[in-house]
């Protein structure tokens, strides 16, 4: 379940230590995750300036929170319960990653990170290949670092009304179905997946 998840939702918050006396940076990152070689990779432009604490502390976590809904107190209550005696809660799909960040400055190696995340979101292809020294983007690869994220841990929560009674799964069902905002119908998909309501 986790490897399908992050081989779908490629997006997510790179966190990493601060520096003394600093908090942690959170960092918007696109990634390509490869369950076989247990790794992420991405890049991040060179004057981003987590990179210093990084190199000082490369235990990063990745976190990848998707498919998430708030789901309204009364669609929570249990049978026999007054509808307002319900408890709100939200529901969502939640990865987070614990790595050991590998930082990668050589051109071709990073000609081959940027093949390989682009191979992931360009399958189709239509972009020219990276390549050390060539055109269009050999020049270009100065101006960014890769990062290899290596994956030491996995945490995984998918909080989908799992321990509600099917009455209350098939409230939350309905709801959500006729709600229709952003996130319900991925949310409904998990919550009848689940559960069988």
């Amino acid at each position: 379940m986790v490897q399908r998840r992050l081989a779908a939702h490629d997006f997510g918050q790179l966190a990493v230590n601060g520096l003394p006396g600093e908090p942690p940076y959170v960092q918007p990152l696109h990634f390509a995750y490869d369950a076989a070689a247990g790794e992420a990779v991405g890049h991040l432009a060179r004057p981003n300036p987590l990179w210093a604490a990084l190199e000082t502390d490369p235990d990063v976590l990745l976190s990848v929170v998707d498919d998430y809904v708030y789901v309204p107190g009364p669609w929570q209550a249990p049978p026999g319960v007054p509808a307002e005696h319900g408890t709100p809660t939200s529901f969502y799909a939640a990865v987070q990653l614990r790595c050991t960040a590998h930082v990668v400055d050589g051109p071709e190696e990073k000609a081959d990170l940027l093949n390989r995340q682009l191979g992931h979101f360009q399958p189709e292809g239509g972009s020219a290949r990276a390549a050390a020294g060539e055109d269009p983007y050999g020049r270009m690869l100065a101006g960014i670092r890769g990062l290899r994220l290596e994956v030491t841990g996995v945490r995984a929560k998918f909080k989908y009304a799992g321990s509600k009674a099917d009455p209350v799964r098939e409230r939350i069902a309905e709801g959500l179905a006729e709600r229709g905002g952003p996130g319900d119908a991925a949310a409904r998909e998990h919550l009848l997946r689940r559960g069988g309501a």
